[in-house]
């Protein structure tokens, strides 16, 4: 178990954490969430050591072995494959005793320490890593100074999962990966046995892997049961409840501050209105609940459409020494709002960048609407800014006619107020660089938008900000994210790339998905699965599917009835916690009240840790039968 108590972490003047609390349980899996420069990534590096502790205690089991993600990796010319075993420190350990043993006795040591290891599994569990993260059999033999700054992270989270663990960080997992990827690691970290705390912006992966939340809201840390979708309701309700008390507070506030001006200067009523103003005084302020995103943006449209915006014929996509999608015959038109899928290098960017004349056709024809204006979005994106320069002189180069006071107000709305929209953009964070890549976008009023993977480096408020404007967006859409929150929000049909075409995806994320699987199951790299012979047969698997649901039924309705018990006992105990905020109550005159309140508290501590308990058992029922 780990445990926070009046734990206070300080970076140069600023608290990241002051007398914060917190007790994680073996064996869960925990969301830390909470917005950019929060303190998310020095609470790991706490837990991971390189940090101590400014007041209170931390505690963990002295013996866990503890597997972080590195951010950065530096050239090598090991193996991506050598690389990623490396991960497993305990068995290089091993192959170097085997490889240096000095004699027979010594060498019998060292191979039964590898057959304790489980050893010879490890290079196969290697591959099979790098197999799901997205590597060819090729690209496992290529040294890690061949691949770019995002495959690298890849390789690191590769090693991170490598590592034999009981306690695994990973921070942000998700950032390089696409779809197909992020799909294998959340059944991965499903699966894993430890206790896993993990950042990410990612919703629908939070959603997939956490059972618990643990919140980094000014300066304290607040754990709630179950994925995200449940601690939005849950902190809806605290929010509402929050709200109610501050609207009564303020009515109060109202009424002392009245009598106070009305009786102050009578000497009969004087007394009474000290008494008020004490009162006053004492009565520690709860502030409005606030649920607003600090980023409110659009994407201007151009005036002018054209039907159709942008269209191929017959045309062969990819580089002079190879085609990767010959003969594509596709058009984008007004309205279109379109997700693009498609397994790991099946071609996906390079359509993009045809369609973008970031690589030119190598043969057929490209055709571009009279009043085609494009908003590109590269992966890369962050690369093209000119660092050197501020958000508002880059804009004024795209615009020169705008004026300050316009481009300023059209920055603030992707978090750039004031001076901070008139600084340097080089030591500004990766999220700050993308959210200005996005608002240069924006700058240009395209009404063709055709997006890359925007959602790198954003937080949740700029990705649910991001999913609202292209939601009012008047022009016509074409994404590739792997935030599956963002497609479901915003794209009302799927393109298909792979096995060398470009069609329409007759089905959802989750027909994806299955798509995905069988697509494994087959072993297939080239060839699609066959359409008149699948996989499963149609009406034996729906067969069986209503089975399973019958048979999950009940354990689903404990389930969902415990996730219930959990939010109403915590909104009771949120409500006791305002009470007793009141400083009022301390007075000597309440001693009995405050004792009260103190036994209701902790009964509903116990019987919400009891909810929970039960949650996650249920939880792990269902888990295991799917």
């Amino acid at each position: 178990m780990i445990e926070f108590t009046q734990v206070s972490l300080q970076r140069g003047t600023n608290f990241l954490l002051e007398k914060a609390d917190l007790r994680v349980h073996d064996g869960q899996k925990l969301a830390l969430i909470g917005p950019n420069g929060a303190g998310k990534s020095s609470l790991f590096a706490l837990l991971n050591g390189e940090l101590t502790v400014d007041g209170g205690d931390l505690s963990m089991p002295a013996k866990w072995r503890i597997s972080h993600m590195m951010q950065e990796v530096e050239a090598s010319e090991r193996s991506a494959l050598d690389y990623a075993i490396d991960g497993d420190k305990p068995y290089r350990v091993i192959e170097t005793g085997m490889a240096n043993a000095k004699d027979d006795n010594d060498l019998t040591h060292w191979m039964d320490q590898m057959d304790q290891h489980q050893g010879y599994q490890v290079p196969v569990r290697a591959e099979q890593l790098l197999q799901g993260l997205g590597f060819s059999q090729e690209d496992m033999k290529r040294p890690v100074s061949a691949f770019s700054g995002g495959w690298r992270i890849r390789l690191n989270l590769a090693q991170a999962l490598m590592m034999p663990s009981d306690l695994l960080l990973l921070d942000e997992p998700t950032n390089h990966l696409d779809l197909e990827a992020t799909l294998w690691l959340e059944g991965w970290l499903k699966k894993y046995p430890g206790t896993l705390l993990f950042i990410s912006h990612d919703r629908d992966f939070i959603d997939g892997v956490a059972d618990h939340i643990v919140q980094l809201h000014q300066q304290k840390l607040t754990q709630y049961p179950g994925n995200y979708s449940a601690y939005e309701r849950i902190r809806a309700e605290k929010l509402a409840q929050q709200q109610t008390m501050y609207e009564k507070q303020q009515t109060r506030v109202k009424e002392i501050e009245s009598f106070v001006t009305r009786f102050r200067a009578k000497a009969s009523k004087a007394k009474q209105a000290q008494s008020r103003l004490k009162e006053l005084q004492r009565m520690e302020m709860i502030a409005p609940a606030h649920v607003d995103s600090p980023f409110r943006f659009t994407f201007p449209c151009y005036e002018k459409m054209s039907t159709p915006l942008l269209a191929l014929d017959q045309a062969d996509l990819g580089y002079p020494d190879r085609v990767i999608l010959p003969n594509v015959k596709t058009s984008i038109v007004p309205g279109h709002r379109i997700g693009l899928l498609g397994p790991n290098g099946a071609g996906k960017s390079t359509l993009l960048k045809t369609l973008c004349e970031e690589i030119p056709l190598l043969s057929g024809e490209r055709n571009t609407g009279e009043h085609c204006h494009i908003g590109y979005f590269a992966q890369h994106q962050l690369e093209s800014l000119d660092v050197k320069a501020s958000g508002t002189l880059i804009l004024q180069r795209m615009n020169p006619k705008a004026s300050d006071q316009e481009i300023r107000n059209f920055l603030g709305g992707f978090g750039f107020h004031g001076d901070k929209a008139l600084e340097v953009i080089e030591p500004f964070s990766g999220g700050e660089k993308a959210r200005m890549a996005l608002a240069c976008v924006a700058w240009e009023k395209p009404n063709l938008l055709i997006l890359d993977e925007p959602t790198n480096h954003l937080d949740i408020e700029m990705r649910e900000a991001l999913a609202m404007a292209l939601q009012t967006f008047e022009g016509a859409i074409l994404i590739v994210s792997h935030d599956r929150h963002l497609l479901k929000s915003t794209v009302d049909e799927y393109w298909l790339v792979d096995q060398g075409k470009v069609q329409a995806f007759d089905g959802d994320l989750d027909d994806y998905h299955d798509y995905l699987n069988k697509r494994e199951l087959l072993g297939v790299e080239g060839d699609e699965p066959s359409t008149d012979k699948p996989v499963v047969d149609r009406k034996e698997q729906k067969r069986l599917d209503a089975e399973r649901r019958q048979r999950l039924a009940p354990i689903r309705k404990k389930q969902q009835a415990a996730e219930k018990v959990m939010e109403s006992l915590q909104g009771k105990l949120s409500t006791i916690e305002a009470i007793m905020a009141d400083s009022g109550l301390y007075d000597a005159n309440r001693k009995d009240e405050l004792n009260e309140l103190i036994r209701k508290q902790g009964e509903l501590k116990s019987s919400l840790e009891d909810a929970e308990m039960e949650w996650m058992e249920l939880t792990e029922q269902l888990e295991g039968e799917e």
